[in-house]
């Protein structure tokens, strides 16, 4: 026996009540650009500049210990990570220290460099100090920069992609629906002023393929059932199609979700902001496929068959509130 976490057969209408999700999707946007606007986002080293540590011991690395040692030094944002490599050595355990930049400093003066060291020979007497590397505010701005790039140029293949594949319609309604979870899962992040970092870039990219698979999946059953069904109404094609591929997106959702928790709780500091923005990511591009790119691919209409113009915008809503 299979687990259905959703009746194989269902008939709900998620077009009932398209203003209500166009209207909670719009002013969690706005809410979401009001955070950024007002609060920025709250950076990490890689964004901001700060100083790198690395260090190597004989003893087994316990990141939990470095940072009770660092902690009274107030530094701000330290990220420790214990790096793992197959070449080295029993006796070669390796970690990284990040350590943001103060304020007006291109980089942590020596003297707190030499504290930090000072601090982690307390509790790790043999540990060595292999390398110390700095990255400066301009070098900061650039990866903000190519950060941004990165994200853009996504989203723009993903448009010329759908609209090769698909129509146009269906390209504008996928990229509406991927704008819509970069723009909250940035706008949650500035809200809770979780540390933004690239990391976060990683999540945000795999946010844009991870929705994206799910709603050419929709867009992929509509093509179908638009020649499958040439007399019924657009409004009807695309809730018989949202209706048929739910159980598949569900059980996608939950499954991913249930795999990301486990991370988020046991997983560490380390990962914990890109898995948190991975959580977020899968529950608002589940909500976007669905009510967001098929509410657009609506409202712009498509064509009945290949052969006939698409239907016009004013028609296809008079459906919806008829």
């Amino acid at each position: 026996m299979r687990l259905k976490l959703v009746p194989q057969n269902t008939s709900f209408d998620f077009f009932n009540r398209w203003k209500v999700w166009l209207g909670i999707s719009g002013l969690m946007m706005v809410i979401a650009f009001t955070s950024f606007m007002l609060q920025g986002l709250n950076f990490g080293i890689d964004f901001r500049g700060g100083t790198t540590i690395r260090t190597q011991s004989a003893v087994e690395i316990d990141v939990g210990t470095y940072r009770d040692a660092i902690a009274p030094l107030e530094l701000g944002d330290v990220t420790i990570t214990e790096i793992f490599d197959p070449t080295f050595a029993d006796d070669e355990n390796v970690a990284m220290i990040r350590i943001q930049a103060q304020e007006d400093a291109e980089a942590v003066e020596a003297a707190t460099i030499t504290a930090v060291e000072d601090a982690l020979q307390q509790v790790v007497p043999d540990i060595q100090f292999v390398s110390v590397e700095s990255v400066g505010p301009k070098v900061s701005g650039e990866l903000i920069q190519t950060a941004v790039i990165a994200v853009a140029l996504a989203i723009g293949a993903v448009l010329v992609y759908i609209w090769l594949r698909f129509e146009w319609q269906f390209a504008l309604g996928a990229v509406a629906a991927l704008v819509h979870d970069v723009i909250l899962t940035i706008g949650i992040f500035s809200e809770l002023q979780i540390r933004f970092d690239l990391a976060i870039i990683a999540a945000l990219l795999t946010i844009v393929g991870y929705s994206l698979n799910d709603t050419v999946v929709v867009f992929d059953r509509v093509r179908e059932n638009l020649r499958k069904y040439k007399k019924k109404e657009l409004k009807q094609v695309l809730n018989i199609s949202i209706n048929e591929t739910l159980s598949r997106t569900v059980m996608t959702s939950v499954t991913t979700l249930l795999a990301l928790i486990s991370l988020y709780v046991l997983g560490g500091d380390v990962i914990r902001g890109f898995v948190f923005a991975m959580i977020w990511g899968v529950i608002v591009g589940t909500y976007s496929s669905v009510f967001v790119a098929s509410t657009i691919l609506l409202w712009l209409g498509v064509k009945r068959d290949w052969s006939k113009p698409s239907n016009t915008a004013g028609n296809q809503f008079a459906n919806i509130d008829a």
